[in-house]
């Protein structure tokens, strides 16, 4: 895996990238790789609702924007790794296989895992938010003032 100052950025990335990841893409992933493992559920995946706080320009105080529907759950592996996921929308089997792999990163299986779902997920996260750049690159429109020659 790649260098982090601590274990706290490693796992905020890995579970900002499960949360962001398309519908049923890190589940294709997840079974491409590996079996499901046994776990229990501490919490199962519910679905609820969060309030979405912003700031206007992103230095302003912040408000309240609105609601976003979120499915959140915890699960423990039989091993004793806790895991936890919530994910943005109505997606019951997305939370769960976030959950799972929030889990077994944190045993030995990590750098597997990160090499096989997390970096692949990354890179066509990536590559997604290029090409959407690259469209609206495309209908840029530059202002520029002329000189109207009346020095």
């Amino acid at each position: 895996m790649k260098n982090f100052n601590s274990k706290v950025d490693l796992r905020k990335k890995w579970m900002g990238l499960l949360a962001k990841a398309p519908e049923g893409r890190v589940a294709l992933l997840f079974d491409a790789e590996m079996s499901r493992p046994t776990f229990t559920w501490l919490r199962a995946p519910e679905i609820g609702s969060t309030m979405v706080r912003a700031r206007a320009g992103t230095t302003g105080a912040p408000f309240n924007l609105g609601e976003i529907t979120i499915t959140r759950c915890a699960l423990t592996l039989e091993t004793g790794e806790v895991g936890h996921a919530y994910i943005q929308g109505r997606r019951k089997a997305d939370a769960e296989t976030a959950a799972l792999i929030d889990a077994l990163m944190q045993t030995d299986a990590a750098d597997r895992l990160y090499d096989t779902i997390l970096e692949p997920l990354e890179a066509e996260m990536a590559a997604a938010k290029a090409a959407r750049a690259s469209k609206a690159a495309a209908t840029k429109v530059d202002f520029f003032t002329m000189a109207r020659g009346e020095d």
